[in-house]
């Protein structure tokens, strides 16, 4: 049953909080957070990509960039930029995108259930970039940045929601990107109790978004843990950030591929391999978008094609093998363009769909790339059926947007 607990957020004061909330640390690079943050002393950027408070190029994994991002924090408190919270408290954290609203509850995950594997993941992580978020959580002794959860869905927990988010909120901002954040406190001890007693009737908890970062709070909590002699298991470095929202509420948008060549193929050539194993209709010059699962869109010298799959091409009783992902990167990418490592090929890149699939024509016609594969998203119960069942998702299968804000509450280990 999955546990979580109420936890004094350290957050921005309602006046401050557009200036200090970032998007998370892994969707930009260095220069861009640098520019995203030019000017704004207040800035989230100042504590989770701190290398940009030195010149252009210094080490991001330095020994005093981690120095740094703790400076910064202190910093921030002392200010008065971040407060902490007195009492221990859920929120939920709402956000909006193309008219569409998603819900979370704001919770102190336990560790217990990432070790134990009742928090589920779907994706591989790598122990580089597990490593650096590791580190960035030991010295500042914090989550900074929560981690995106799915769950089954719950009446009781709906309810909570509707009923909290129809008083008004804490924050209520558009962001620049133009999605809505908005946050919501709990401070009622009827409604705190209810939340948690809830969440333990809930079997698992879905990691859908940060794996590693997932794998970093877990793994100092539970460092933690084995470090100290006194240990009792009601501690605060026990519990992670995360933000874990009704699996009903979450879109996976799709995630595209592109490809620098056809392996010496000409055009036709390569059509005629894709035509033993999918029925390709050209649909000239107007975009098209797939419109089921098996269903792709091609896009090559100008045109775009529909591929629907052959039967017996892909298999729908088997959680990996049904995947979009799978069929093209067998039967496409690794068949008859050659390409067998989706994480190293330099031959390939990926493109989210939050772009919209006029940039995969775009990257096309500007002669960079030679063709395009657009694919039907996969859904929320076949990621759930993915973990549920053990296996591992293909990489580069599933993009969730809008990302967490980083910097609305943030998760201290030792209160």
């Amino acid at each position: 049953m999955a546990r979580v607990k109420p936890f004094k957020g350290v957050r921005p004061p309602k006046e401050l909080v557009e200036e200090v909330v970032s998007r998370p640390y892994d969707v930009l690079n260095s220069e861009e957070a640098r520019k995203e943050a030019e000017g704004n002393e207040k800035s989230l950027y100042h504590i989770i990509k701190p290398e940009i408070d030195f010149e252009v190029g210094f080490d991001e994994h330095a020994p005093e960039v981690y120095d740094k991002a703790v400076e910064n924090f202190k910093k921030f408190q002392k200010e008065g930029w971040l407060v902490q919270d007195e009492k221990e408290q859920y929120y939920i954290y709402a956000q909006t995108m193309d008219g569409r609203t998603q819900y979370g509850f704001v919770v102190g995950a336990w560790v217990n259930d990432y070790m134990e594997g009742r928090i589920k993941k779907h994706e591989l992580t790598r122990r580089d970039k597990e490593e650096d978020r590791m580190k960035h959580v030991r010295v500042n002794n914090a989550n900074i940045e929560p981690v995106f959860f799915a769950f089954p869905d719950n009446e009781a927990l709906e309810q909570i929601i509707r009923d909290v988010t129809a008083k008004a909120p804490e924050y209520d901002f558009v962001a620049p990107d133009g999605f809505g954040h908005t946050l919501w406190v709990i401070d009622d001890d009827a409604t705190i109790a209810k939340v948690t007693e809830e969440f333990e009737k809930i079997p698992n908890l879905y990691i859908a978004d940060g794996h590693h970062r997932s794998a970093a709070a877990a793994l100092v909590g539970n460092e933690k843990a084995q470090n100290n002699p006194d240990h009792k298991g009601d501690e605060e470095y026990n519990y992670f950030l995360a933000v874990a929202f009704p699996a009903s509420h979450l879109k996976i948008i799709d995630y595209n591929r592109v490809v620098r060549d056809l392996n010496g193929l000409t055009p036709e050539q390569f059509l005629d391999k894709v035509r033993e194993n999918f029925e390709v209709e050209e649909k000239g010059e107007e975009i098209y978008q797939p419109n089921a699962l098996h269903n792709f869109a091609l896009y090559l010298d100008g045109k775009w094609y529909s591929l629907t799959a052959k039967p017996g091409t892909y298999n729908d009783q088997d959680p990996i093998g049904v995947l979009d992902v799978t069929v093209s990167s067998d039967l496409i990418l690794r068949d008859i363009l050659g390409i067998t490592d989706l994480r190293s090929d330099k031959r390939i890149d990926f493109v989210g769909g939050i772009r919209g699939l006029g940039e995969l024509k775009r990257r096309v016609d500007s002669g960079e790339m030679k063709m395009a594969l657009a694919l039907y998203p996969v859904t929320m119960d076949q990621l759930i059926n993915i973990a549920d069942t053990g296996n591992i998702m293909p990489p580069k299968t599933t993009w969730f947007e809008p990302k967490l804000r980083s910097g609305l509450v943030i998760h201290k280990l030792d209160d």
